[in-house]
């Protein structure tokens, strides 16, 4: 049985078109940005496609999502904010509408936050709690998210960290890909959003 989800007053419902508009012109305006910063000479992480890298972008995701379960049944404070976000998010949407929901975000954020802002700060160390905090600010849609937020910002340490540690885009892009696939899709069929 599932906890009952307070109302936000802060957030207003939204509806399935809205989402997915917000979702298109937010992943538009990340490569917008991206593309940007790459006509200005930032030097892009490489996208080395090959079976290792596939698989090591698997097993974070399985790790980000096992994590993420883990808190939400720990934290009470994470779990409210996580239901939140994901309820204004995931509740109007239909089961194939996540697959969207896994590849706009996963290839637009990685090409922003770690393919371009990792490298434009320097790829060292504050580089990437830089882009950490700011993928993390990213997912703050208001005033009670901060526990989501702090967890968005761990999850961009790590992801940050698997291209930093293998110079290779395609990882942080995987991971991010099925992490948003998997948990959106456990958290639609666990709260009985099956449309």
């Amino acid at each position: 049985m599932t906890e009952k989800i307070p109302e936000n007053p802060d957030i207003e419902p939204l509806t399935r078109i809205q989402v997915l508009v917000a979702m298109g012109v937010t992943a538009l305006v990340l490569l917008a940005i991206s593309k940007i910063c790459l006509l200005l000479g930032v030097i892009l992480l490489p996208v080395s496609w090959n079976l290792r890298a596939l698989l090591w972008g698997v097993a974070i995701a399985l790790g980000i999502t096992t994590a993420s379960s883990l808190l939400y049944r720990i934290w009470p404070a994470y779990r409210r904010s996580a239901d939140t976000y994901l309820m204004l998010v995931l509740s109007p949407l239909l089961w194939p509408d996540l697959v969207w929901l896994g590849l706009l975000p996963g290839l637009s954020e990685e090409l922003l936050f770690r393919g371009v802002v990792l490298s434009a700060l320097g790829l060292d160390t504050w580089a990437l709690i830089a882009s950490s905090v700011f993928f993390g600010v990213l997912h703050l849609s208001g005033r009670q998210q901060w526990p989501y937020m702090i967890w968005a910002t761990i999850v961009g340490m790590v992801l940050g960290y698997s291209a930093l540690a293998t110079d290779n885009l395609l990882i942080p892009i995987t991971a991010h890909i099925l992490t948003n696939l998997i948990s959106s899709s456990m958290w639609k069929w666990q709260n009985n959003y099956q449309k």
